[in-house]
């Protein structure tokens, strides 16, 4: 439902109601500060810990800064206690897609896709990740994510010039390989669904037209400053508003996928990551279950 009022809404009733939260959250977020409310490091790397994140971890995180409540010094802070969780042998991963809107809308408007410049839209969090020093980003021109950590550059280096951006090649196909885990913190999968497109770019022949007809040629300002031309293909909207991600959560709970926690104020989701692909490729062959027929084709 989401995804169908985003495709029918006049972008500035959008745009209205995204601001309109954005006063009232920072208005509620000064209260907890002046009541003495914010979190600190050591309470959040106790809040991971409990959730299961452990010293050498694969972690792909999707975070609302706003939904975990008013934290002691912002972003920096919820950063550091990931780092300090996972140690210096484990990894830390966002996306940083440089697109909150359709990727058919950027693409066609789109003169260069700057990896060190061009900032992530996915909120606060993942935008100061991806300016850390030691921090480095895949060069996908959709779907760019951040990676910290001893083999960082094995995560993201797979990334360039695949033409679709969530491949076995990609950091979130690679996370999967790997074991790692997602977090999702104050968010769900209606809203940060990404590793759900890993499905679709596994599956040969994929029985749903995720992608809109045309390839694009784009230009990519690489990390050493070498610009490329490379082609991307991108979702259809038409088909993105048919999604209902949501509607697989009782799913992955069956089966173990994930368990739901607490960080700050935030309902948080911790996935994981292979058990994830390989329940959704079951569930794909099994009965035809996708984010679009959560239900299967029958249904």
């Amino acid at each position: 439902m989401r995804n169908f009022i985003r495709f029918i809404a006049p972008s500035f009733l959008l745009n209205f109601y995204r601001n309109y939260k954005k006063v009232a959250t920072r208005k509620q977020l000064l209260k907890q500060e002046q009541a003495g409310q914010s979190l600190t490091e050591e309470q959040l790397i106790e809040q991971l810990t409990y959730a299961g994140i452990q010293k050498n971890d694969a972690v792909l995180v999707h975070a609302s800064l706003s939904k975990i409540g008013h934290i002691k010094d912002g972003p920096i802070t919820i950063i550091n206690a990931l780092k300090a969780v996972v140690g210096e042998t484990g990894h830390i991963l966002m996306p940083t897609s440089p697109n909150a809107g359709y990727q058919l809308d950027y693409v066609r408007n789109l003169s260069v896709f700057d990896v060190n410049e061009t900032p992530s839209k996915l909120g606060a969090i993942s935008e100061v990740f991806r300016k850390l020093p030691g921090v480095v980003r895949s060069e996908s021109v959709t779907e760019p994510v951040a990676c910290w950590g001893p083999t960082a550059q094995w995560f993201v280096e797979g990334h360039f010039q695949e033409l679709t951006p969530y491949s076995a090649q990609s950091p979130f196909g690679r996370l999967a390989a790997a074991g790692g885990k997602i977090l999702y913190i104050g968010v769900t999968l209606a809203n940060a669904g990404t590793s759900l497109h890993v499905l679709e770019d596994a599956i040969t022949d994929f029985y749903e037209t995720v992608y809109f007809p045309e390839i694009f040629e784009v230009s990519i300002k690489r990390a050493d400053g070498t610009i490329a031309l490379v082609l991307t293909k991108v979702h259809d909207p038409a088909q993105s508003a048919k999604r209902r991600c949501d509607e697989l959560l009782p799913l992955f709970k069956e089966k173990g996928v994930y368990q739901e926690v607490k960080i700050g104020q935030a309902t948080t989701l911790v996935f994981d990551a292979k058990k994830m692909l390989d329940v959704m490729v079951a569930a794909y062959h099994e009965k035809g279950i996708t984010m679009y027929s959560p239900h299967g084709v029958n249904e």
